[in-house]
This record gives C-alpha cells, sequence and structure tokens, in this order.
C-alpha cells in the first residue's frame, strides 16, 4: 500500500493517471452515472468535453485523474458502463496547494469555507456550495444573495 500524504497539505502527487476515452452513442444520462460510479471508485476529478469523432460523429471525450492504485477498478467501470472499446492512460503529476475550512457566518446560518492555501498566502477561497444550497432552499432566497452574504463576510 502506498502511503499518501493528508488531504488538506500542500503536496506533490507523483503516482498519478490521466485516463480518457472517447465515446459515441452514450445519453447524457449514463455520462451522469458514470460520472458518479467514477468518483466512488476514488477518481479525483472527472470532465467531459465535446468532440468530433471520425466520419464527423458528435462525441464525448470522458477524461479523468485518479491514483494509480485505482486503475483496474476505473478500467472495469469505463469498459461495463460505457460505449469505449479502448482506454488510453498515460501518468501525472499533480501539485496539489493546501486546502483550509473556515465556519463563515451568515444572517441565516454557518456556511463552510474552503481556502486554498500556497507558501503559507490564501490564493483561493470558496463557499461550500452544499452549504449555501441548503440555506437557499430552507429561508427560500436566492442562492446568489447566499453567496453575496458570504462574500461580504469575508472582506
Amino acid at each position: 500500500m502506498i502511503s499518501h500524504p493528508p488531504p488538506n497539505e500542500e503536496h506533490i502527487d507523483d503516482q498519478m493517471l490521466k485516463v480518457e476515452v472517447n465515446l459515441d452513442d452514450i445519453s447524457g444520462e449514463w455520462l451522469g452515472y458514470v460520472m458518479d460510479l467514477l468518483f466512488e471508485a476514488g477518481a479525483n476529478d472527472v470532465f467531459y468535453t465535446p468532440i468530433y469523432m471520425k466520419k464527423n460523429r458528435p462525441g464525448v471525450l470522458l477524461q479523468l485523474l485518479c491514483h494509480c492504485e485505482k486503475l483496474e477498478t476505473i478500467r472495469d467501470i469505463l469498459l461495463k458502463e460505457t460505449t469505449t472499446l479502448g482506454i488510453r492512460y498515460y501518468p501525472l503529476t499533480v501539485f496539489r496547494a493546501e486546502r483550509t475550512f473556515r465556519q463563515v457566518q451568515t444572517k441565516w446560518g454557518h456556511v463552510t469555507v474552503k481556502e486554498g492555501m500556497y507558501n503559507g498566502q490564501v490564493i483561493q477561497r470558496a463557499p461550500e456550495f452544499e452549504d449555501c444550497k441548503k440555506i437557499a432552499n430552507t429561508y427560500n432566497v436566492p442562492l446568489k444573495k447566499v453567496y453575496e452574504q458570504v462574500w461580504k463576510q469575508l472582506d
């Protein structure tokens, strides 16, 4: 078993793979299902790009990032749950900035804010979507207003 650094510390992942497949004749609903399966299997990121394949057929380029030890499980999902007959993968090194989490009080309740740190400095901030969504639904306020309230507390 490979030792992994704590998830929130700045570090380099040098055992990562970028995996990709070209897909055609697959519905958006299937793609969403496959994305969920891939994340559950340990993919770090999953994303789609519209492409044109041979004979100018529209298709989708599915790409994902995962640790090399997850490849067999990822490959099984892609071959069993999509229309692909082939998978490309290659090594990739990923730098990950440190992440910290803090609570911000809004007039409707607390929202978690993720902060990206680099060399001890905050370089990125993002309110957690699920927290903001829950407040918006609970208090029947526009999601945009919840985000605005969080940003005001961060200034």
